[in-house]
């Protein structure tokens, strides 16, 4: 009979396509690992993996082997969750929040988590939106705050808030485009703007929203942080579209940038709740999305107060 155990194992064989990175992946040696995965073979009396000289092949029985044990595994993670979860914020929770949120969202909504769920063990991951899609889907998330518009693969995800962008400069331009008409976002120019490096949502979302496309114009996406273009732009390096939710903490830390709103209707994204479809609304997905919101809004309230 085949065990989580082994499928475990072979998964990460297949996803890193090394006996050595897999072993080090599930925290075995490699000879527990081969002989773990030789025991698989033996039980279904076919071959999964062809074995070359500097990397693994899966055979066709392999890849259905695979994709079979993904969704066995996801729906052990779910079981496990949903009895971990049952009572609502209490046990352990596992969240993944993407970086142009976190280090804003996070300090507010914990300290709220923390007070409403005493005995909540809660673990936070930290990564681009694409890792914590998959992440969640493959159950070894419970739930991550992603920001809409994005495909979320049918993941179910709740809105918490809504989050404008302004545009960002030094005191100096931003006075200067004060001074003219406020521009919109498809009025400006490419080469003044100044994005966030590939594989951050947040990149794709300016871009959409200032009618541009990836590739195609000479738009700057080499900053790996909005901490990092905000300090750029404040020293007159360009603009950006800083979202609502960084402007306190950013101006705070770049005093020398100043900001301006778009006219209406003010480009925004959305930051939701994401959760996998399988798994019920239950008392803690409701009360994870009440207290993140309830942060997010006092964020939200902060920054319109001041721009």
């Amino acid at each position: 009979m085949l065990t989580l155990r082994q499928m475990t194992y072979f998964v990460a064989l297949a996803e890193t396509r090394s006996f050595s990175l897999a072993a080090e992946t599930v925290h075995v040696t490699q000879p527990a690992l081969s002989q773990q995965i030789k025991e698989m073979e033996a039980t279904l009396g076919t071959q999964l993996v062809e074995r070359l000289p500097r990397d693994i092949r899966l055979t066709r029985a392999g890849q259905v082997v695979l994709d079979r044990a993904r969704q066995i595994l996801a729906m052990t993670r779910d079981l496990e969750a949903e009895i971990r979860l049952s009572k609502g914020l209490t046990g352990r929770l596992t969240l993944g929040v993407i970086p142009t949120i976190a280090p804003y969202l996070l300090p507010r909504a914990l300290t709220r988590i923390k007070a409403a769920a005493l005995d909540l063990d809660m673990r936070v991951r930290e990564a681009q939106t694409a890792e914590l899609i998959a992440l969640v889907a493959s159950g070894k998330l419970d739930a991550a705050v992603i920001a809409l518009p994005y495909e979320t693969q049918g993941l179910m995800a709740e809105p918490l808030f809504t989050d404008r962008f302004l545009l960002a400069g030094s005191k100096a331009r931003i006075a200067a485009l004060s001074e003219a008409t406020v521009p919109r976002p498809t009025e400006l120019s490419p080469d003044t703007l100044l994005l966030l490096d590939e594989g951050h949502c947040l990149a794709d979302q300016a871009l959409e929203v200032c009618g541009l496309k990836r590739n195609r114009q000479s738009v700057d996406l080499g900053a790996s942080s909005l901490a990092t273009l905000c300090g750029l732009v404040a020293q007159g390096f360009g603009l950006t579209l800083l979202p609502e939710i960084a402007l306190c903490s950013e101006m705070a830390a770049s005093p020398d940038m100043a900001v301006m709103r778009f006219p209406e209707p003010e480009p925004q994204r959305v930051v939701a709740l994401v959760r996998r479809q399988s798994t019920e609304v239950k008392a803690w997905f409701t009360e994870l999305a009440a207290l993140l919101a309830d942060a997010g809004e006092e964020l939200m309230s902060e920054a319109r107060a001041r721009a």
